[in-house]
């Protein structure tokens, strides 16, 4: 009877597995590294860490996000094998004229990044506030079992950029 229950264990968790590998695929946009600081020393393994990174909106161009993580050191930070953190800082700007590639969804995923083996992922999402003319990027991560409620939220209000010409309207391009 035991053999049993451990089998269909293991097949639950090797189902569990697939699923969380499914969920996290590939990102839509590629991370820079902007610089890393050392926030508790570490003798003999590496520090734990702040990580800022930046990424471009892969569907909006003239828009980019700096979001910061930290990053666990010691032993289970050095073979990679640490579940990190939720919280993560984010900050988006208009850095150029924005132009649309394509129509969006509200909430499509931006950028996502697992923060563990297998159960946690962050993403950012972007939305649009058509009143206002607004793009608004969510950051947030989750857990496939109980989620987290650790976020943050920063907006980019659609301008002309150098003053020239008219910006364009966000509703337009939300499917």
């Amino acid at each position: 009877m035991r053999a049993c229950g451990t089998t269909s264990s293991r097949a639950l968790a090797l189902a569990l597995f697939a699923l969380g590998l499914c969920l996290t695929g590939p990102a839509q946009a590629q991370e820079d590294l902007i610089f890393r600081k050392s926030t508790v020393w570490k003798m003999l393994t590496p520090n734990d860490k702040l990580a800022v990174y930046g990424v471009d909106d892969p569907i909006v161009e003239g828009v980019a996000c700096h979001y910061t993580i930290p990053e666990k050191g010691g032993v289970s930070g050095m073979f990679g094998v640490a579940e990190e953190v939720s919280e993560i800082s984010l900050a988006c700007r208009q850095v150029g004229p924005i132009k649309f590639k394509e129509k969006f969804e509200q909430g499509d995923v931006v950028f996502r990044e697992r923060r563990s083996m297998v159960w946690k992922k962050m993403q950012i999402v972007r939305g649009c506030d058509i009143k206002r003319n607004v793009l608004v990027y969510l950051v947030y991560s989750d857990k496939l079992i109980d989620g987290s409620p650790q976020n943050s939220t920063s907006t980019v209000p659609i301008m002309p950029w150098g003053g020239v010409g008219e910006a364009p309207k966000c509703s337009d391009w939300v499917r």
